[in-house]
């Protein structure tokens, strides 16, 4: 398949603050669709992502109700807000990011964004979508998938948990830049696409569209 032609749909999950690869992918399509319509999967990035801090590598996670063994579409997976969640999440994003040379930049979003209450993950995970689709300047068309495929036709790029929490970092090719703790940790590759925007900035569109996806 030639992605140069960047003509081709691409189907993926919908993720939590998704990893450096997630996006980087996004840029190579004319037509992205959010899955929308399959089964909640536990162990994976829709309620979860991960942060670097000086000691290492932290993981956020949105908590649910019923917890993650229950068999439900994700888009009627429900958030547990009796849980403070966000406010411990902005907390350790403020504590990992707040001497970035970006954070600045995207504070006032995401501090209010931690302020909402929402009800459904899905629902959640598409404001953040959209909004990263706008500070990273990505060109192609989102779109929801109508019903559940297993098996897609050639033309369509099937990347659904291509990225897990057991193999995110696993790929030898990584994109690399600038991080916080570079100094102290080794580089820590394919993070939340919070660290490259908190330590690049509007140049981690540049950085993310000059690349090739990793697969």
């Amino acid at each position: 398949m030639n992605l140069e032609k960047q003509k081709y749909n691409i189907i993926i999950e919908n993720q939590y603050f998704g990893c450096v690869n997630y996006y980087l992918s996004l840029y190579k399509f004319s037509n992205i669709l959010i899955e929308q319509y399959e089964s909640w999967q536990k162990m994976s990035f829709r309620n979860r992502c991960v942060i670097l801090g000086a000691n290492g590598l932290i993981d956020l996670t949105v908590p649910l109700e019923n917890g993650r063994e229950q068999k439900k579409t994700i888009k009627e997976v429900k958030i547990d807000n009796s849980a403070l969640w966000q406010k411990q999440h902005w907390r350790s994003i403020s504590s990992c990011y707040g001497k970035a040379a970006f954070f600045e930049f995207y504070k006032d979003w995401l501090e209010t964004f931690y302020e909402k209450k929402f009800i459904y993950l899905f629902d959640m995970n598409l404001e953040i979508l959209f909004w990263l689709k706008s500070c990273l300047k990505i060109k192609g068309e989102i779109l929801m998938t109508d019903c559940f495929i297993k098996n897609y036709p050639v033309d369509i790029v099937d990347i659904r948990n291509k990225w897990l929490p057991k193999n995110f970092q696993s790929a030898k090719d990584f994109i690399s830049y600038n991080q916080v703790f570079e100094n102290k940790l080794e580089f820590q590759p394919n993070l939340s696409i919070l660290d490259i925007l908190f330590c690049e900035g509007p140049n981690a569109k540049n950085i993310l569209a000059s690349n090739k996806p990793l697969f």
